[in-house]
């Protein structure tokens, strides 16, 4: 037995040991495991029979399948973002590398729109759209949870009730007047749809616990909690503004547009499938959603969003 060797199994023999375990049990367990694959490691097999079609109709495919690419992207960032809420030791360098993923994911969901915009035809998605109602993308918990885990919650009251909100408000207050309310709720009478009453039965314990999980430690309370120069480290500055702008502004008109295509063919405006006022939901002039929002000049905020392509 070479030195190489020897020194293997005495890193074995302590690994396990530490965790009162036996390990000439686990090595002889390798004697009988078989051989690990790409498809048994990925799961293969059970990724590609999570599209189940609700209609025949051919372009369903792809809506349905970009939706889960989604998906799968969120919870690559809710990896990252995590990474920086839960660090002991925080430091504008760490900081920095994990946004600069992050921000490389939404970027990747930004450009995909066009798969979604020109990749379905109309007809077809007014077809199978209908199958879908009351669903929305709307109720993509994952995207919620990246907001509370992006900012102080107060960035995510709705823009009409910001200004003099309690801050010391209980969390389930501050829940019903989290800016995306205002899509399931008539303001004349308060009543929530049907769009967001099933959204609230499955996720609206799990977001009350998130506000609170993350109430002292999303990317702007992470940020702000930094030493003053670790603060003013321009690379982090950079990917902070970049990824406030990509999430809240490029992405958000990406969607938007993939959305004006569909929903608003010869000019005519439809109905979301949520039922939701998808114009003055998304546009960022009117919520005007800023996850940090002391790293933009005074003038920046001024004009939020408005300096895009219509």
């Amino acid at each position: 037995m070479n030195e190489k060797t020897e020194a293997l199994n005495r890193r074995i023999e302590e690994k396990f040991k530490a965790i009162d375990q036996n390990p000439e049990v686990h090595l002889e367990g390798l004697v009988w495991a078989k051989p690990i694959t790409y498809w048994d490691y990925i799961h293969t097999d059970a990724l590609l029979n999570l599209q189940v079609q609700r209609t025949t109709l051919p372009d369903e495919m792809v809506f349905i399948m970009y939706h889960q690419i989604n998906e799968l992207l969120f919870k690559m960032i809710l990896w990252e973002i995590d990474q920086v809420a839960t660090a002991e030791h925080l430091s504008a360098g760490f900081f920095s590398e994990k946004l600069n993923r992050v921000s490389r994911y939404f970027d990747m969901l930004s450009s995909s729109f066009s798969i979604m915009q020109d990749g379905m035809d109309v007809e077809q998605y007014l077809k199978f759209r209908n199958t879908l109602t009351p669903a929305s993308g709307f109720q993509s918990a994952q995207y919620r949870i990246i907001e509370f885990a992006s900012t102080e919650w107060i960035n995510l009251i709705d823009n009409w009730h910001r200004e003099g909100f309690d801050k010391n408000a209980d969390f389930s207050v501050v829940y019903e007047h989290l800016y995306w309310q205002a899509a399931g709720k008539d303001h004349a009478t308060g009543k929530k749809n049907t769009l967001i009453t099933l959204f609230e039965q499955r996720y609206k314990d799990l977001f009350t616990r998130k506000l609170n999980d993350y109430t002292t430690c999303n990317l702007w309370s992470k940020y702000k909690s930094l030493g003053e120069g670790e603060k003013q480290n321009k690379d982090l500055i950079h990917a902070m503004r970049h990824y406030d702008e990509t999430v809240n502004i490029t992405w958000v008109m990406a969607h938007y547009h993939a959305a004006e295509k569909y929903l608003q063919p010869q000019g005519k405006a439809v109905e979301a499938t949520g039922g939701s006022d998808w114009k003055k939901y998304m546009l960022p002039k009117y919520q005007r959603r800023i996850f940090f929002p002391g790293l933009w000049t005074s003038d920046e905020l001024k004009h939020w969003g408005e300096n895009v392509n219509l």
